[in-house]
């Protein structure tokens, strides 16, 4: 009977993992999922509609601030595609003249720094892609090394930028300040961006690849009209920012990136990086011309706020109250129990948290699905089976939060049935008709991806995380988990 009880207290999960699954929006299974939970709660513990809402709004109102971090993040993300950030980045690389050897290393580069300002992958792919591919076409180089390597470093940023929304709700759902977790992994990043960047390099010249030179401008020019069609109605920021790069803007205008990178890295409040990301791109725009008027600029500001609203936080409130009424009712308890009894260490059980992450967001094909659902799993396995003291237990959450981020972005692109592969399959194809392409083509030379992916759980199992400044995890004594120290005690 108990068995059976613990079973019915998992069906919210279950219910929003099938709608995900059967290709539900998150704003719509998120809902439906809680409703669900108050139902199971009311049958199984007796639990009256009150004494669910409360711990609902309580679970809530831990997330207020991410939510308003989440609004300027996206206001920012739209002013940096409109005013000529992103276009900056991109016409600073491309100046340096390009080869077969090396499209793919400088794509790669390209779009990392482009996904850490703009804080999306999606649109930092079907911004590049047309310029990479195309590229990639006149120097001879090699397709698939390219794609991996657009695919991959379109990533990077979605995972440590200040204004992913992957991010702020994996910061958001395990309760940490984005700052935090950017500086928690902050040097674990760049080493798998150096180190990526290096294979790409090496493949790059040992492939036997032409010396053929080529720039940016002559790409864009290269791009079939029915290719500008399908980005239009697809992504028409994209357009937006092929027109700029390839008119050209001042070189200043990479200003408002640089400032909000280092104002990051000082560890100032993400508040104040979003300000200062916001004002300057405002300031230059005003000079390079990409900007026409203040009132122009307020309309950007508010279709940010409008694009955030209408989806990621209303779903992340509805993902929050889910959180709140699963943990009033202890529905994890199995799961918490099962992951005991095979964990000896804390650092076992951090391995287990990033294996439920990956596990989680292959299940899902959707890697905010398996933020919002693996999240509060992962989280409660480590407040309600660890001992630690506040700022110990802080970086454990750190850990979580890097967990569902980088395990669901990165993880992506290692499976094939992954929403995110399908739409680089469907832009990739839609803009280099040339090729039809399959989910191998992105996976195949990803080595972003894989980097990623394998590093964050050897090194959390190993504690070789010890060596990477930020990055070490607690362990014994400092920290135990609780049956350790009940069989301490009973002994």
């Amino acid at each position: 009977m108990k068995g059976l009880k613990a079973a019915i207290k998992f069906v919210p999960v279950l219910v929003m993992a099938g709608l995900m699954i059967s290709g539900v929006d998150a704003l719509t299974a998120a809902p439906i999922a809680t409703f669900t939970a108050f139902a199971v709660a009311m049958i199984t513990e007796k639990l009256s509609f009150q004494e669910l809402l409360d711990p609902a709004v309580e679970s809530v109102s831990k997330i207020i601030v991410a939510l308003f971090i989440l609004m300027f993040a996206y206001a920012m993300a739209s002013s940096f595609m409109s005013t000529g950030v992103g276009a900056a980045i991109v016409n600073i690389s491309l100046g340096l003249g390009i080869t077969a050897k090396t499209v793919a290393f400088v794509g790669f580069l390209v779009t990392c720094v482009l996904s850490v300002a703009t804080g999306t992958s999606w649109g930092t792919f079907a911004a590049c892609a047309p310029i990479f591919l195309w590229l990639n076409h006149i120097v001879q180089g090699d397709l698939l090394l390219t794609t991996a390597a657009i695919a991959g470093g379109a990533c990077f940023g979605d995972n440590i930028g200040l204004i992913s929304d992957t991010t702020v709700v994996s910061s958001g759902i395990q309760g940490v300040e984005i700052i935090d977790r950017i500086r928690h992994q902050g040097v674990w990043s760049i080493l798998c961006l150096a180190a990526t960047a290096i294979l790409f390099l090496v493949v790059g010249y040992t492939s036997g690849l032409p010396s053929v030179s080529t720039d940016g401008a002559t790409a864009i020019a290269a791009i079939p009209n029915e290719v500008w069609d399908i980005l239009q109605a697809e992504r028409p920021a994209a357009v937006d920012l092929l027109m700029q790069v390839k008119e050209g803007v001042p070189i200043y205008m990479i200003i408002p990136l640089i400032l909000v990178i280092a104002f990051a890295i000082k560890g100032l409040s993400t508040f104040v990086c979003l300000g200062a990301g916001i004002v300057s791109a405002y300031i230059c725009g005003s000079f390079a011309g990409t900007v026409t008027s203040i009132g122009e600029y307020i309309q950007l500001m508010q279709d940010g706020f409008s694009d955030a609203g209408s989806w990621v936080i209303v779903m992340m409130m509805w993902v929050a109250a889910f959180g709140g009424i699963m943990g009033r009712i202890h529905a994890f308890e199995p799961l918490s129990v099962f992951v005991l009894k095979i964990s000896r260490k804390v650092r076992h059980l951090m391995t287990c948290n990033a294996l439920l992450s990956l596990i989680g967001n292959a299940c899902l094909a959707d890697e905010m699905a398996q933020i919002v659902t693996v999240g509060p799993i992962i989280k409660g396995l480590v407040e309600e089976n660890v001992e630690a003291n506040e700022k110990d237990m802080y970086t454990l959450k750190l850990r979580n939060a890097t967990f569902g981020d980088a395990l669901g972005v990165f993880g992506s692109q290692l499976i094939p049935w992954h929403v995110y592969i399908g739409f680089y399959i469907g832009i990739a194809t839609a803009i280099y008709p040339l090729h039809q392409f399959v989910a191998m083509d992105i996976i195949k030379y990803n080595f972003m991806a894989m980097t990623a992916v394998f590093s964050i759980i050897i090194l959390t199992f190993t504690g070789l995380d010890r060596f990477i400044p930020l990055f070490k995890l607690p362990a014994e004594p400092d920290v135990h988990l609780k049956k350790a120290v009940k069989e301490e005690t009973y002994l």
